[in-house]
């Protein structure tokens, strides 16, 4: 009779461990990824306010005053052309509306707002005023 030949292999167990030890890796390392996707997802604010304040000013160069108040801009595709005035596209994927809240001769604030931006119900919320000065008033990232 032939010898049975001894195969090498995993046991069930260890196999159950590796994944058990992959699994708390993972537990540990999602925590950390979630505040710096949000924050790259907040990227797109900042570089959309810069060119809307960039527009506004180009505006206000020809007619003295800053363009648009109370005038709202989002992916929606009924609102994505609202800002085409000063030559500002919302992108069809965007995750921020933004809002015109104060344009007149001196002043200008505008303000983009994203809700569940890292799938909770928190806002985030980021303004621009007439000096280009770009402030998160409520980032998401730290709620």
């Amino acid at each position: 009779m032939e010898k049975l030949k001894h195969k090498t292999g995993f046991t069930l167990i260890e196999l159950m461990i590796v994944v058990v030890i992959i699994g708390i890796l993972t537990a540990m390392a999602v925590p950390r990824f979630v505040p710096m996707a949000t924050k790259s997802k907040q990227q797109e604010a900042r570089v959309m306010l810069k060119q809307i304040f960039t527009m506004q000013r180009s505006f206000r160069q020809g007619s003295n005053t800053y363009w648009g108040q109370g005038t709202t801009a989002d992916s929606i595709p009924a609102n994505r052309f609202n800002f085409m005035q000063i030559g500002v596209e919302i992108a069809t994927r965007a995750r921020y509306s933004y809002q015109v809240v104060t344009a007149n001769q001196s002043q200008l604030l505008v303000r983009a707002t994203a809700n569940g931006l890292d799938d909770d119900a928190s806002a985030d919320i980021w303004e621009i005023d007439q000096d280009g000065i770009i402030l998160c008033t409520t980032d998401d990232a730290s709620l």
